[in-house]
């Protein structure tokens, strides 16, 4: 699907949301297929397993599960302090700090044995986080670049309201959700054929993808304006 350009900043882009959006499919799929089935970034998924293993009495369980959820919360809180100990100005953007970081998470995932599944998911989910508290529109529309439950819920409902009332923008809204769902899903799929080739170390790609929109962000458009 082609996306139409906005004019505001860069990380407000299609552009940028392409890499993120795939990096956050395959974060999920690498942190489930390879990381003894916990999602890095569906936290509604680790707290259904989590209350299984807790009700079955499983508390072992129960903390495989948990740990995801609260890293995520800390991710979330990170990327909030970041925004706040640097607001805009300068060469480098708030939003760009928090790429570097996630980058530099996901890497050391890469290296992290199977007997430390706990702290690659621990740090998985802190890097999802901060991804997805940091970027939160795209073209003027919120969105999730790591999860679909809510460019889902948002894509049909313009598709509702366009069939309701005929409204040539709603459908394009639609069709953008739709777009970014596909990319996820593009991005999930890449996560759980890659391994076999790569192990552990498929989780590189999403550090490559996050790199490129560094990169992105560096140009004329960045985020120098907050």
């Amino acid at each position: 699907m082609r996306f139409r350009n906005h004019p505001g900043q860069m990380s407000d882009s299609a552009l940028v949301m392409i890499p993120l959006t795939l990096s956050g499919g395959l974060q999920d799929a690498y942190s489930y297929f390879m990381r003894d089935q916990v999602f890095a970034n569906a936290q509604t998924g680790n707290i259904v397993l989590m209350s299984h293993e807790l009700f079955s009495g499983n508390y072992g369980g129960c903390l495989r599960y948990l740990i995801p959820v609260l890293a995520f919360s800390l991710g979330v809180l990170a990327a909030d302090l970041i925004r706040a100990l640097r607001p805009g100005g300068g060469r480098v953007h708030w939003r760009q700090l928090v790429l570097a970081g996630e980058i530099l998470l996901l890497a050391a995932v890469g290296f992290i044995p199977a007997r430390g599944n706990w702290l690659a998911n621990a740090l998985t989910s802190f890097a999802c986080a901060m991804q997805v508290q940091s970027f939160r529109v795209v073209n003027g529309s919120a969105y999730a670049s790591t999860m679909c439950i809510g460019n889902l819920r948002s894509g049909i409902a313009h598709l509702s309201a366009a069939l309701c009332h005929p409204d040539r923008r709603r459908l394009w809204e639609a069709g953008k959700y739709g777009g970014i769902i596909l990319l996820f899903g593009l991005g999930a799929g890449l996560g759980s054929v890659l391994p076999p080739y790569l192990g552990l170390g498929t989780i590189w790609i999403s550090c490559a993808l996050l790199g490129v929109d560094f990169l992105l962000m560096l140009g004329p458009k960045g985020d120098s304006s907050r």
